[in-house]
C-alpha cells in the first residue's frame, strides 16, 4: 500500500469555530484573501440548513506555529496549530457570521458580515436596510449561537414583533419555534477534514495547495507564485499586500504614498512586473517552477538555485515598490494625456509599461525626462492600439524579447520609438482608427485615445472657457461630474427625424464633452437651433478651434445625421493622431504645441523686418492700387498662412507695409474686428482646412497710430495645401519668403517632415 501525507478527521461546526477563535486553526500566508460574496456566505448557510454536504477541508498539523495569520481580525489565545490549505472561504464564512467578527476583504477594509433569516419561510437573506426593518426576519443569525443569548427569548422577542404583522396561530408558533431549533441546530453540523502531517515540508503544502487548486475556475499562475512567496520569502508578499493596502487610501497632506487617481494595484499585478524586471519574462508558467528551484532541462530541484532566483525577484521588488520609481511613471501616465481610472482601458497596458520604464530607468539609466516621454508614447500607443488585449502575455514577451542584452540607454529608446512607428502607420491613422470609431461602445480605446489628445491639444471644452484636462481631473470633480458626454444630435431630434435605437443615437461621433450646465441647457433641441445659442459670446477663430479639437466638420449643425458621423470620425482620427504626435516630437525638434514669436510684441516684430518667421501684409482683401476687393490679396495671405504651419510656424501681421509702415486693418472696411476675424476663419476653412485655422491665433494689437491684426501659427503636424479653383498648391518658408515647390519636391517634403 502507499503512503500518504494526511488522515481523515471529523469536526463539528462549533468545534471548527472554537478553535478558530482561540487561534488553534489559522490562515496560512499561501491563501487568497477573503473573497466570497456575500450572497455566496448565505447560500453556504442555506445548503447547511438543507442538510446538504458544503465540502471538506484541507488541513495541515503545523506543529510549530509560526509564520500563520489568524483568522478575522479579532486578537487569539495562542498560535495557530493547524493551519488551513484548502477551505478558507467557507471557514471565514462561518467563523465571521458565527462569531459576529469582522473580516479583511480585498480592499483591505474590515466588514462584518450580516445573515438574517426568515424563520416563517426558512429563508435565509444578505441583512440590509430593508430586512432589518421587516419583522419576518431575524436580522443577524449571529445571536442564536452568542453565550449570552437565551434561544428562548429570542423566540419570544420574534414571536411579538411578527404578531404586529399578521396573526400567529399554534401551529405556526411550533414550526417557527422548530425553525429556531434547526438553525441553532447548525452548531453540530458535520465536517470532514483532511489534515496534513506536521512533518510534510512547507514545499509540499505549497505543491498540494496548488495541485488541489489547479482544476476548474481557481487560481491562476500568479496566485501559484505568490504561494512561493508565502513560504519561502513572506516579508516579500506583507511588502506588496501593504503597498496594494496603502494605494487605494489617500494620506494626510505632506505625506507620500502609492495612492493615485489611475489604478489600485493587486499583489498579482505587482508580481508581473517583479518578474518582468527580474527575468526579462512576462508568461508566468515557468516562473513557478524556476522559483522552485528546478532546473528546466534537468527537472531536477537546488536549494541554491532557488535561493538565486529569488534574490533576482526580492530586487526587483524593491525597484517595483520605490515610491519615487512609481511616482515616476503614474508621471508618465499624465504625460501621455490620461486623468484618470476612467479613461483607462487596460491596467494590463499600464503594468507591463510600468516593467518598461523601471528596465530603463534602472538598467538602461535613460534620463528621466526622455524616459517619460518615451514611456507615454508607449503607453498611448498600446492603450490605442489593445496591444495587450488578448494574450498580453505573448505580446510582452515579444516586447521584452527586444530588450534583452540591451543596457545603452540610446538603443533602449530606439527599439521602442522603432516598435511605435511600426504599429501606427499611415494606414492605421487613415483607416484603421476611424474605422474603430464607428461604434456605439463607451469604453473604446480609441475614444480614450482622443481624449487624451484633446489634454494634450490643451483643448477647451467645446463652447465653454474651461480646459478639458483640467475638467477631467478627478481632483476637480464634484458631487456631479464637472464634465458630461453629450448628444451632439439629440436622441429625442433623431427619433423624430426616424432614427431610432441606441446602436444608431449612441454613436462615438454623436458624443462631445460639454460643462454639465451646457448639456442640461441644451436639452433635446436640434444642433441648428441650439449652436446659435451656446456659441454667441465666441469669436469666429475661437469657435473655429474648438470645432477642430472636437472634430466638428463645418456647418455640421445643419448636416444629415448619416452624413456627419464619417466626416466626424475622420476628423476626430486626425485629432487623435495630432495628439500622438505632441509625444513622439525627438531630437531637439521644436514642440508642435509652442507657436513662435507668440511673446514678441508687434513693435518688436515690426523693428527687426520680415524674417523666415515675420511677414507683413498691407491688408487681408483689399487692393490699395485699386482700392476694392481683390481675391489675389486674400489667396497672397493664405500663401504665407500654409507657409508657416508647413515650415516651423511664424506671425502674419496684417496692417503693416512691407517697410514697416503702419497701414491699419481700416483700409479693409470690415465693420469690426470681430467681422474681419470671422472673414479670415471662412476663407481659411475654404480655401485651405479647419485643421489650419486650428493652428493659428488671431489678435489685434496697436502698432503706431493704428489697428493691426496678428496671426500667429503654429508648426502643422500634417500638409495644409492652398486651394486655388480646382488646383491645390504647397507652400513653404524660406528665409523671408514664401516658396510653392513642384509636385516632386512637396512629395520628398513631405515624406520627411510629415512621416509617421
Amino acid at each position: 500500500m502507499s503512503t500518504t501525507i494526511f488522515k481523515k478527521v471529523d469536526y463539528e461546526l462549533s468545534g471548527l469555530v472554537n478553535d478558530i477563535g482561540i487561534g488553534r486553526i489559522g490562515l496560512p500566508d499561501i491563501q487568497r484573501p477573503f473573497v466570497w460574496r456575500n450572497v455566496k456566505v448565505r447560500d453556504l448557510f442555506d445548503s447547511m440548513y438543507k442538510g446538504f454536504p458544503v465540502g471538506y477541508l484541507l488541513l495541515w498539523e503545523n506543529g510549530t506555529g509560526d509564520g500563520n495569520r489568524h483568522i478575522g481580525t479579532d486578537s487569539k489565545q495562542v498560535a495557530p496549530q493547524l493551519v488551513i490549505v484548502d477551505g478558507q472561504q467557507r471557514l471565514t464564512s462561518l467563523y465571521a457570521v458565527v462569531r459576529d467578527v469582522p473580516v479583511l476583504r480585498e480592499n483591505y477594509r474590515s466588514e462584518n458580515i450580516r445573515i438574517a433569516f426568515n424563520p416563517v419561510e426558512e429563508k435565509f437573506e444578505v441583512t440590509n436596510a430593508a430586512i432589518r426593518r421587516n419583522k419576518s426576519y431575524i436580522p443577524d443569525i449571529s445571536q442564536v449561537w452568542s453565550n449570552e443569548t437565551d434561544i428562548f427569548q429570542v423566540v419570544d422577542d420574534y414571536l411579538e414583533g411578527l404578531r404586529t404583522l399578521q396573526e400567529v396561530s399554534r401551529e405556526e408558533q411550533a414550526r417557527i419555534r422548530s425553525s429556531f431549533i434547526r438553525l441553532q441546530g447548525l452548531s453540530s453540523f458535520p465536517f470532514t477534514a483532511l489534515q496534513l502531517d506536521a512533518n510534510v515540508s512547507e514545499q509540499d503544502v505549497s505543491d498540494v495547495f496548488v495541485r488541489i487548486n489547479s482544476q476548474g475556475a481557481t487560481l491562476n499562475q500568479a496566485d501559484f507564485i505568490l504561494t512561493l512567496m508565502s513560504v519561502f520569502w513572506d516579508e516579500g508578499r506583507s511588502e506588496l499586500e501593504e503597498f496594494c493596502r496603502q494605494a487605494r487610501q489617500p494620506t494626510s497632506l505632506g505625506q507620500s504614498s502609492p495612492f493615485n487617481y489611475f489604478v489600485e494595484p493587486s499583489p498579482d499585478q505587482l508580481l508581473r512586473v517583479s518578474v518582468g524586471v527580474a527575468f526579462k519574462r512576462a508568461r508566468l508558467e515557468y516562473i513557478y517552477s524556476i522559483l522552485r528551484g528546478k532546473d528546466l532541462e534537468s527537472g531536477e530541484f537546488s536549494d541554491a538555485r532557488r535561493d538565486a532566483q529569488f534574490d533576482l525577484l526580492k530586487a526587483s521588488q524593491a525597484k517595483v515598490l520605490n515610491l519615487n520609481h512609481w511616482k515616476g511613471f503614474l508621471a508618465c501616465i499624465r504625460q501621455a494625456g490620461f486623468r484618470s481610472r476612467r479613461n483607462i482601458m487596460s491596467q494590463v497596458a499600464l503594468f507591463y509599461s510600468y516593467v518598461l520604464y523601471l528596465i530603463g530607468k534602472t538598467e538602461c539609466r535613460v534620463e528621466e525626462q526622455t524616459l517619460r516621454r518615451l514611456i507615454a508614447q508607449w503607453f498611448y500607443m498600446a492603450s490605442l492600439t489593445g496591444r495587450y488585449t488578448g494574450n498580453s502575455e505573448t505580446a510582452m514577451e515579444a516586447d521584452l524579447a527586444l530588450l534583452r542584452g540591451v543596457t545603452e540607454p540610446e538603443r533602449f529608446v530606439e527599439r521602442l520609438r522603432s516598435v511605435c512607428a511600426t504599429v501606427l502607420t499611415n494606414d492605421f491613422w487613415n483607416v484603421t482608427l476611424p474605422n474603430s470609431l464607428a461604434t456605439q461602445t463607451a469604453r473604446s480605446p480609441s475614444l480614450f485615445a482622443y481624449e487624451a489628445s484633446l489634454v494634450l491639444l490643451d483643448a477647451k471644452v467645446l463652447f465653454s472657457e474651461a480646459k478639458v484636462s483640467e475638467l477631467l481631473d478627478p481632483v476637480a470633480q464634484g458631487t456631479r461630474a464637472a464634465l458630461e458626454r453629450h448628444h451632439l444630435f439629440p436622441r429625442a431630434y433623431l427619433e423624430r427625424q426616424g432614427i431610432s435605437g441606441t446602436q444608431h443615437s449612441n454613436q462615438i461621433a454623436n458624443f462631445a464633452y460639454l460643462e454639465w450646465g451646457d448639456n442640461v441647457r441644451i436639452s433635446d433641441r436640434p444642433p441648428a437651433e441650439y449652436v446659435p445659442t451656446v456659441s454667441e459670446n465666441f469669436r469666429a477663430d475661437e469657435l473655429s478651434r474648438m470645432y477642430y479639437w472636437h472634430a466638428l466638420p463645418n456647418g455640421w449643425e445643419t448636416m444629415a445625421y448619416e452624413s456627419f458621423l464619417p466626416l466626424r470620425r475622420d476628423l476626430m482620427a486626425k485629432v487623435t493622431r495630432e495628439g500622438y504626435q505632441r509625444l513622439s516630437v525627438w531630437d531637439g525638434e521644436e514642440e508642435p504645441d509652442l507657436p513662435v514669436n507668440v511673446a514678441t510684441g508687434t513693435y518688436e516684430l515690426v523693428e527687426s523686418g520680415e524674417t523666415d518667421a515675420v511677414e507683413f501684409k498691407s491688408t487681408l482683401r483689399t487692393n490699395l492700387r485699386t482700392n476694392s476687393k481683390d481675391s489675389r490679396m486674400e489667396q497672397t495671405v493664405l500663401k504665407t498662412l500654409a507657409a508657416f504651419l508647413n515650415t516651423n510656424g511664424g506671425t502674419l501681421l496684417i496692417g503693416v507695409a512691407d517697410d514697416g509702415a503702419p497701414v491699419g486693418i481700416e483700409a479693409d472696411g470690415f465693420s469690426s474686428e470681430d467681422d474681419m476675424s470671422l472673414h479670415l476663419v471662412n476663407i481659411v476653412n475654404s480655401r485651405m482646412s479647419p485643421q489650419a485655422m486650428a493652428r493659428t491665433h488671431v489678435s489685434f494689437d496697436d502698432y503706431e497710430d493704428v489697428r493691426v491684426m496678428r496671426i500667429n501659427c503654429q508648426r502643422s503636424m500634417a500638409p495644409v495645401y492652398v486651394r486655388e479653383n480646382s488646383n491645390e498648391s504647397f507652400f513653404i518658408r524660406t528665409g523671408p519668403s514664401s516658396r510653392e515647390l513642384t509636385i516632386s519636391e512637396a512629395q520628398d517634403y513631405i515624406a520627411h517632415r510629415f512621416s509617421s
